[in-house]
């Protein structure tokens, strides 16, 4: 690990004046993704700014619309045992409680989840080249072991994927982020937040230099989902793993017809996947198999395996189709009884 300044920050104006006065700052909270990548020399920031004090930050309350805002600092596990969040979103929870460990959880913030980097074995292997970690040095992935890798949204120069459970679900209820930064506050949709890789792989998100996320909104809207929902995760093994394929599926469905639905996956690109038009073609058709496998087809329109990760394509179909059964007969995957039958 590199040396390094350590600043602790008071305010939030205080927290975006230290990131801009050294271009490779980090906002470091409760680093259970950074600190591994500084012992790994993949990030080297000159300074750590330290936002844990910051009060703008912290807890859980409503806004004046019926929406649900939830502060950067707020703990995954706050979040996924908050009553609200379970009577509203419990997407959200579900999600939350099907990634990492309790000991994780315990100690990452909102956040720090949005702004997590690719688990990419290359990524974090500074002997290999990789485009995400220094542009313009090639993708090792392409060509090598990809199993974990995108089958989306991938491009030439990265195929890695966003490691998030909790992003696909908020990316299906349709959060909104909010950041602070030089000029001014700003609100992102959560859709628009994470980026696909294209020719700029390093950049991760859509945060300009020196802003910070602030919070994450959940809007009232999405409390329609909360009577039919559901999250399923496959992996590797029933715990502490990251999803192959995820995905959270939500609906609003009355007497066996689809009024809405949202439908986001993890697990199979640089980003939460979801698509409107899918979402859209859904409204006003019977909740049942054969629909629901006709949106999982046009969900992985496209899809592109590579030679050791092609099986998620054929993976991500049968899970598309249980999620969206599950959610419409309102018996969500369970997290702690994490058999799947």
């Amino acid at each position: 690990m590199n040396r390094f300044s350590y600043y602790r920050a008071s305010t939030v104006d205080d927290a975006v004046k230290a990131l801009c006065a050294e271009p490779t700052a980090r906002v470091i909270a409760g680093g259970t993704n950074l600190v591994d990548l500084m012992k790994y020399n993949v990030e080297a920031p000159a300074t750590l700014v330290d936002v844990t004090r910051i009060d703008a930050l912290k807890g859980i309350s409503e806004t004046t619309d019926g929406s649900l805002r939830i502060g950067a600092l707020v703990l995954n596990t706050t979040v996924a045992s908050d009553q609200r969040v379970n009577d509203r979103f419990p997407l959200l929870a579900s999600a939350i409680l099907a990634g990492a460990t309790p000991q994780l959880r315990n100690a990452a913030t909102t956040g720090g989840n949005l702004n997590q980097r690719t688990r990419c074995y290359y990524f974090t292997d500074v002997a290999t080249p990789c485009n995400k970690r220094e542009p313009g040095s090639g993708c090792s992935a392409i060509g090598g072991l990809n199993r974990i890798h995108a089958i989306l949204g991938a491009s030439e120069h990265c195929i890695a994927t966003h490691p998030s459970d909790m992003c696909v679900a908020l990316a299906a209820l349709q959060a909104e982020v909010h950041v602070a930064g030089p000029g001014s506050e700003r609100v992102i949709p959560f859709a628009q937040y994470h980026r696909l890789p294209g020719d700029e792989p390093q950049r991760d998100n859509t945060l300009q230099p020196g802003e910070i996320v602030v919070a994450v909104v959940l809007p009232r809207a999405s409390c329609n989902y909360a009577g039919h929902y559901s999250y399923l995760k496959l992996r590797d093994r029933l715990s502490y793993a990251f999803a192959l394929v995820s995905v959270a599926a939500a609906l609003e469905v009355e007497d066996a017809v689809i009024k809405s639905a949202r439908i986001a996956l993890g697990g199979v690109a640089h980003k939460p996947w979801r698509r409107d038009d899918v979402e859209a073609s859904l409204a006003g058709k019977a909740a049942d198999e054969t629909v629901f496998a006709g949106a999982a087809d046009l969900l992985l329109a496209g899809a592109q395996g590579y030679e050791h990760n092609a099986f998620k394509i054929d993976l991500a179909r049968p899970a598309i189709i249980r999620a969206l059964t599950q959610a419409a007969a309102g018996t969500p995957q369970s997290q702690t009884d994490k058999r799947i039958a």
